[in-house]
């Protein structure tokens, strides 16, 4: 049976290869971008280098990490720290198509150097945010619930009030399993769905 652990500085290289493997909606991203680490320096690998305090991987019976939830407790403190420590050390590995039409790759460097503290609208209630990604051979094991829990378990203990995530609106597999964890839906645009939960009373 798989196992849920800390997170470790060797497992880096799996926290991009599962990134994307799960980035296309849930499903395999490879070969969408000219890089495939992209996915991972903007949505998984900042989050485990900046506190490694919240991130959790999957262990599968043979030693290979297979699933992880990371996550930042200040969403404000980290974006003021993704715009002014992160991203600009690895954006040069990621140049605009230059295209007159921008590709789906310049939409997401373009996110990436847009991110910023006081742009989140749900921050100040749900400080903290989580990113989660599971290989489709981890499905139907609890896995997802544990990992949550786990997170949900050190937040509150750290005192964090709430905690949002947002996805995109086509991966409704995520979204019946956010449901189920109890988090309720936030205001948010047409393409994005955005879950809360309070954890702090």
């Amino acid at each position: 049976m798989p196992k849920i652990r800390p997170y470790r500085d060797a497992d880096r290289d799996a926290l991009y290869d599962i990134c994307v493997k799960t980035a296309d909606a849930g499903g395999d991203a490879t070969g969408m971008f000219t890089d495939d680490r992209l996915w991972g320096d903007i949505f998984a690998v900042p989050y485990a280098v900046r506190d490694a305090g919240l991130t959790w991987v999957v262990e599968s019976d043979d030693g290979r990490t297979i699933g992880y939830v990371v996550a930042t407790d200040d969403t404000e403190a980290f974006e003021q720290w993704f715009r002014e420590e992160w991203w600009p050390t690895h954006m040069g590995a990621y140049p605009l198509s230059g295209a007159a039409e921008p590709t789906r790759q310049d939409g997401i460097i373009g996110y990436a150097s847009r991110r910023a503290p006081g742009t989140n609208a749900h921050a100040a209630e749900y400080p903290a945010h989580l990113h989660i990604d599971l290989l489709p051979e981890t499905q139907g094991m609890g896995l997802g619930r544990q990992l949550i829990e786990t997170l949900f378990t050190e937040l509150k203990r750290r005192g964090v009030p709430g905690l949002h995530l947002g996805m995109n609106a086509t991966n409704t597999g995520a979204g019946a399993f956010y449901d189920r964890l109890g988090m309720h839906r936030l205001q948010a645009d047409a393409d994005t769905v955005v879950y809360g939960v309070h954890l702090v009373d």
